[in-house]
């Protein structure tokens, strides 16, 4: 599915909400939202009314029956609209999945076989472990692991995003996932998951929107709405009697109305649909949230705690510095270092032969071929190369270097311990470089901290997020890690039980806890978050531990769920707000045109000047059905979230939504009110 079928409210979209809008009209669907259910019963009683006024008694006029079925429709429309909010969110995730479970249909793969050859068989038939071959323009058959090659993949199917990412064997960006589309060069893919286990199928089942569960806040806002729904029931149905004690009467129908207009029916219409949008915006940002809980916690989050290898870092410690002793000079050192890695295959191997390379420093494989590799152990401690004419070269442990220079009559120079020493005080780890027994340098391998890490974490900071980075490595070196990535607290040498026991003390506090991980030992603590957030790159343990997936594998991105999360929660608020204030104006409306004939008195109310009792209900009634769609957009959007305190918040929220709830009102009930005279029905 194109972007804008999923991203905008396309015309399927659309045409299949109209529909579902109908089908949702069902009482044991709307029943389960107590608002509205209110108000389809309203819809029952005054079409019974259209076509027996005196059904219930009392005697009326012979223009009732037409003012009965004026607010028969309205309510009709105000049950339709209400349902066609939840259907256009549900439309979102319907349509997103559709166009996933088309990318499974006769889909394809060039699977390898015994003999090296590769043949085509269905993608169905793949199974965890298989190697198959992707060429540009087809799609990825499964969700795998890149082995070799790198390719710029279109995602769209899933993030509803456009732009291609780059994909390719090891870092953080070897996962591929299923129904994708490789767009250049061709990539030689490990299968990860067994046929319905993929995000492919996990996706399709989560972007349902009317398979989601209602979180917390909007099951206890339910509630709340469900509560005022009863309270104004009881007010409306002892309006009669009050009436009646006064020498008056109410016809049942504008009792009706009036309840439908003082109860909570455009929050009650527009819930759903704010909690299925929070979800679907997540998954743009290329995270897959497991319920809508997840995304709602996300917005409350107090903690944020984060592995630090393949989180915070880049997951390899890599070369980044020569540092040659005694007399050598450093491309000295470099050129014994590079034939030491010259056959490491290990990303420390591979990064020393880049750093050199970047120092100029290039030494062709092809001329040593008749050279002996030497690869580490745990014995030696070291690695390295055995030339043909018997120079051996080696890098390792600095202990087991001394010990080898030593054991051949060399000496060890006397800068090397404090250039040791530097490397480690620092948190970094020293390989010491030796030709034959000759110590030529150190070379410094150090954790390196994914870009832009310390802007993002001033980010989180400035929402008032605290964050905490877990790691094995010993005080020295995490506290290295911690400042240069700018976290406000760190633990070192943490086990898995140390990860626990910090988030359940954060919990104990009241805090909500975010972690993100990407390891098994990480699969504990991430379960035990109030927000989980795994790396797609990490284990499969880790993934299912948490509740939400990264496919970025960015531990930053955990800012973007937070702030849609925190969007989610302005969002439901600013309408819940507008929605109370809107019963303001109504008041004005409605009352005086009730008891306008027993109560001249009440006229005084009427500072609308509208035309009639009748058109004053009516108007009231309209506007209240109107104002759901027009905040559809809204809903669907969200409220733009912006840091700042949460009494500032509320502030902003009440000065807009509160007063605009209070304007709005005023101005389009006198509006309709014109209409309704200009068209007649002012008097019915």
């Amino acid at each position: 599915m194109a972007k804008s079928a999923v991203k905008t409210l396309s015309k399927d979209i659309v045409s299949r909400a109209i529909i579902d809008s109908f089908v949702k009209l069902d009482p044991r669907i709307m029943v389960k939202n107590p608002v509205m259910f209110v108000v389809e019963i309203g819809f029952v009683i005054t079409l019974l009314l259209t076509f027996a006024p005196n059904l219930f008694g009392g005697h009326y006029g012979p223009g009732q029956r037409v003012f009965n079925l004026v607010v028969c429709i309205t309510l009709f429309i105000t049950v339709l609209f209400g349902n066609f909010a939840e259907a256009i969110a549900e439309g979102r995730g319907k349509a997103q999945a559709e166009s996933l479970r088309k990318t499974k249909t006769d889909l394809m793969a060039k699977r390898k076989k015994a003999d090296g050859t590769f043949e085509e068989v269905p993608a169905t038939a793949l199974r965890k472990g298989d190697i198959v071959r992707v060429e540009a323009g087809d799609m990825i058959p499964a969700d795998g692991e890149v082995l070799e090659g790198i390719g710029s993949v279109d995602e769209s199917a899933i993030t509803g995003e456009s732009a291609p990412v780059i994909r390719g064997a090891g870092g953080d960006f070897s996962s591929v996932t299923g129904g994708t589309k490789l767009l250049s060069d061709e990539l030689i893919i490990k299968v990860t998951a067994d046929p319905g286990e993929s995000f492919l199928d996990k996706m399709i089942r989560l972007v349902e929107g009317a398979s989601r569960q209602k979180t917390p806040n909007e099951l206890a806002l339910s509630v709340l709405l469900a509560g005022l729904t009863l309270i104004f029931l009881i007010v409306v149905v002892t309006l009669e009697p009050m009436a009646h004690y006064v020498k008056g009467s109410i016809d049942i129908a504008t009792l009706i109305a009036l309840l439908v207009c003082l109860i909570p029916t455009t929050i009650g219409a527009l819930l759903s649909a704010i909690g299925i949008a929070g979800m679907d915006r997540v998954i743009r940002f290329n995270v897959i949230a497991k319920s809508g809980k997840a995304v709602e916690a996300a917005g409350d989050v107090n903690t944020l705690i984060l592995d630090k290898t393949g989180t915070i870092t880049v997951g390899n410690r890599l070369a980044s510095e020569f540092l040659p002793v005694g007399a050598h000079s450093e491309a000295e050192l470099m050129e014994v270092a590079v034939l030491s890695s010259l056959f490491d295959e290990t990303p420390e191997g591979r990064s020393v032969i880049d750093l050199a390379k970047k120092k100029g420093v290039t030494i062709p494989r092809e001329a040593y071929t008749d050279a002996e590799n030497v690869e580490f152990s745990a014995d030696t401690r070291m690695s390295g190369l055995n030339l043909a004419d018997g120079t051996k070269v080696r890098k390792g442990a600095v202990d087991a270097i001394k010990k080898y220079v030593h054991e051949r009559g060399g000496s060890v120079p006397a800068d090397l311990d404090a250039k040791t020493e530097r490397i480690a005080r620092e948190g970094g780890t020293p390989l010491a470089v030796v030709k034959d027994a000759e110590v030529y340098g150190l070379i410094y391998l150090k954790d390196i901290v994914k870009p832009g890490m310390r802007e993002r974490f001033e980010e989180l900071r400035k929402m008032g997020i605290k964050t905490v980075m877990c790691t094995g490595d010993n005080p020295l070196t995490a506290a290295t890690i911690a400042k240069e990535a700018g976290v406000d607290d760190f633990i070192a040498e943490a086990k898995p039980e140390d990860k626990m026991r910090l988030i359940k003390e954060e919990q104990a506090k009241g805090k909500l806890v975010a972690m993100s991980g990407d390891g098994t030992n990480d699969a504990p603590a991430l379960a035990q978050a109030d927000v989980g957030l795994a790396m797609n790159t990490g284990t499969p343990a880790a993934k299912e531990a948490g509740n939400m997936v990264d496919l970025d594998s960015d531990p930053s991105k955990l800012i973007e769920v937070v702030s849609i999360g925190k969007q989610l929660l302005i969002t439901r608020g600013a309408i819940t707000t507008f929605s109370i204030a809107n019963d303001v104006a109504k008041y004005f409306a409605i009352i005086p045109a009730m008891f306008a004939v027993v109560v001249p008195q009440l006229h005084v109310l009427n500072i609308m000047f509208l035309t009639s009792p009748h058109s004053a209900i009516l108007s009231a009634l309209i506007f209240n059905a109107i104002i759901i769609p027009l905040l559809i957009p809204l809903a669907m959007r969200g409220v733009k979230y912006r840091p700042m305190s949460a009494t500032a918040m509320l502030v902003r929220n009440i000065l807009i939504y509160g007063v605009g709830g209070v304007i709005a009102p005023f101005i389009g009930i006198k509006m309709i009110d014109l209409i309704i005279t200009a068209l007649g029905l002012a008097n019915i």
